[in-house]
């Protein structure tokens, strides 16, 4: 019989070791040979999100239990204070870094593209409040009795995987991160009415980006052209418009289109504002609808891998944590896409939770047995060091 490593070791092997090694020296230079090596320390965060670990004593004893195999995991002996010693003391920028390699790797698998036509990538961005205990994470305090941190991120449709994240405190405004991240020329962003600053809009149209929102119910504007609508559809004016509010007059925003919009499904009304000329006008609002995505990652994410239940008290520990379930879920990404699965992000990681430290090809795993050869670029990746 065949030998097969563990499904968490094939797994891992998805991820470029060479290159995560490389990024632990950039980031933390030298360091004790005692000590919890970041290997060891990202392995013990996967396991606690794919295993559904509830505590740092949880993952300690489930490695425990599987002594023989830290040695195909590459890790050293885990123990809860090592692992919370490296959460809170080992900057959470590593696993941030390793995020955006992993999405790199992403960019080159042939993950499902948007249902739009037009060339540049579509983003939606948003934020969403994650709650903690009060007396436990006093540096996320946002109201009475009430503490949160907040995850911000940036959905690339192709494929619906985050291609930007930052973690802060709850408190922090969306803007405050939305302005950090760096999209490619050409892109389209789709944003809520929390992106509302004149002046980012400015910035983004004079960096060659497209973007879509939702108007705001007091905003001055007024109407330079009106463009001809087809009657019997959902849109109800196709607009161009120049703000007048003081704040746009100050951001220098050129004249946008604002495009009014009934649906027909719910029978709600909406006002939508873009850059962009030259798309029909149910382009626009359906490029706005596909904003749900967004929502349903963060729904996803939650439910199914550990972030509301954090095993660490600092922000850093929190955004380690977090980090690595973003990790995960490109992981998912990529051996969904490697080996041609039909089943969903879920179902793959509900067959990995149930076969963790079961001995047999992932392939076979995620594949019934009559389908065709799983794809090369899997076999590849699981063999790489």
């Amino acid at each position: 019989m065949a030998y097969h490593s563990t499904a968490l070791a094939q797994f891992l092997k998805l991820v470029p070791r060479l290159e995560f090694e490389k990024l632990a020296r950039a980031q933390d230079g030298a360091r004790r040979s005692d000590a919890l090596s970041r290997w060891s320390q990202f392995t013990a965060l996967v396991l606690g999100h794919i295993g559904r670990r509830h505590s740092l004593r949880d993952i300690e004893t489930a490695l425990a239990t599987q002594p023989a195999q830290r040695y195909h995991l590459g890790i050293q002996s885990v123990s809860r204070s090592a692992l919370a010693r490296a959460n809170e003391q080992l900057h959470a920028d590593f696993f941030q870094q390793l995020f955006y390699l992993l999405y790199q790797r992403c960019q080159h698998s042939s993950l499902p593209s948007k249902r739009f036509r037009f060339k540049g990538k579509l983003f939606s961005l948003d934020g969403s409040l994650i709650d903690l205990s009060m007396k436990v994470f006093p540096w996320a305090d946002i109201a009475p009795k009430k503490a949160a941190f907040k995850l911000h991120v940036g959905l690339d449709h192709d494929g619906l995987i985050p291609a930007f994240a930052e973690v802060s405190e709850g408190l922090e405004s969306e803007m405050a991160v939305a302005g950090t991240f760096r999209f490619p020329p050409g892109s389209v962003l789709v944003f809520d009415r929390g992106y509302g600053r004149y002046a980012w809009h400015k910035q983004l149209t004079d960096r060659g980006l497209f973007w879509v929102t939702r108007a705001r119910s007091n905003m001055k504007y007024e109407v330079v052209s009106e463009q001809p609508v087809v009657s019997g559809g959902g849109v109800i004016s196709d607009q161009i418009i120049r703000l007048t509010g003081a704040k746009a007059l100050k951001a220098g925003l050129d004249p946008i289109r604002r495009v009014e919009y009934r649906d027909a499904e719910t029978n709600k009304h909406y006002v939508f504002l873009t850059n962009q000329r030259r798309w029909a006008a149910q382009t626009v609002a359906d490029i706005y609808k596909s904003r749900w995505e967004v929502e349903l990652f963060f729904k996803w994410i939650k439910q199914n891998l550990k972030i509301r239940s954090v095993i660490g008290h600092s922000i850093n520990a929190v955004a380690s944590q977090v980090f690595v379930a973003l990790c995960v879920y490109l992981l998912l990404s990529l051996l969904k896409c490697a080996s041609r699965s039909a089943l969903g992000i879920q179902a793959i990681l509900r067959l990995l939770q149930t076969n963790l430290f079961a001995r047999r090809p992932i392939e076979g795993l995620l594949r019934p047995p009559s389908a065709d050869p799983p794809c090369p670029q899997l076999a590849l990746s699981l063999r790489a060091a």
